[in-house]
């Protein structure tokens, strides 16, 4: 594995064909090193949740190349980039999913019984900080605990890779807090590369590095040479 988590060159994908085509993305180069956060930021539209999706192999690319570490994604197979997320990559999105009818260490569970080497759904719902609401029903949570048992369910596979979509999306501003503070812990205590898509500029802050995208490209890079803790973060 090299220090680099994510490299991709020019990498494009395009949803349909002829005069009605959709160009989600239009050449996107981008570096992600290992054990960072990064925020991406964009309008609707900008290609987002496409280039997320391919890094976490839950699509593929038209065109171009996107490696984690020194393997090519877009040269696997359905097989193989199942394996790759089954073994490496957490995906935490804006709705939870959570199975309603089971309690939220029975949900982190389901995780652990597929994954190799998994850690106790009990630690992976400590580390979020609901210790005392494992044997809680989703519908007796908050909306910021149940994206917590979404954090703990992506967790507990020790994922090389957290791919979070919008986690903050539906939250108020206290409840997101809780939220950027599991990242965040996930990221210091376990050195999960950790990838956060958010409409809200202000939690770039947290991050070590922000990526801007527009029309598909990735337009401007930062790093953050003076992070924040996500209690001083506001929207």
């Amino acid at each position: 594995m090299t220090s680099i988590a994510f490299r991709t060159e020019k990498l494009a994908k395009v949803y349909g064909a002829g005069p009605t085509a959709v160009h989600a993305l239009r050449g996107a180069d981008l570096e992600l090193p290992l054990g960072e956060m990064t925020v991406l930021l964009g309008h609707s539209g900008s290609g987002k949740s496409t280039l997320l999706n391919i890094l976490g192999g839950l699509d593929r690319a038209t065109s171009g190349k996107a490696y984690f570490g020194d393997l090519e994604l877009t040269h696997l197979k359905d097989r193989e980039l199942t394996r790759y997320r089954r073994e490496h990559v957490g995906f935490v999105f804006q709705f939870y999913n959570l199975v309603p009818s089971l309690t939220a260490r029975e949900n982190v569970a389901l995780v652990t019984e597929i994954a190799r080497g998994p850690m106790p759904a009990e630690e992976a719902l400590e580390r979020v900080n609901l210790g005392a609401r494992m044997d809680h029903f989703p519908a007796q949570m908050s909306g910021g605990e149940q994206q917590r048992v979404a954090i703990a369910r992506a967790i507990a596979k020790r994922p090389r890779v957290l791919l979070c979509d919008e986690p903050t999306g539906a939250l108020d501003i206290q409840t997101g807090v809780t939220v950027l503070e599991a990242l965040t812990g996930v990221n210091n205590e376990m050195g999960t590369t950790t990838v956060i898509i958010t409409h809200n500029a202000e939690i770039q802050r947290i991050a070590h590095r922000t990526l801007v995208m527009a029309d598909g490209q990735i337009v401007s890079q930062e790093v953050n040479q003076n992070r924040v803790q996500p209690s001083e973060v506001s929207w």
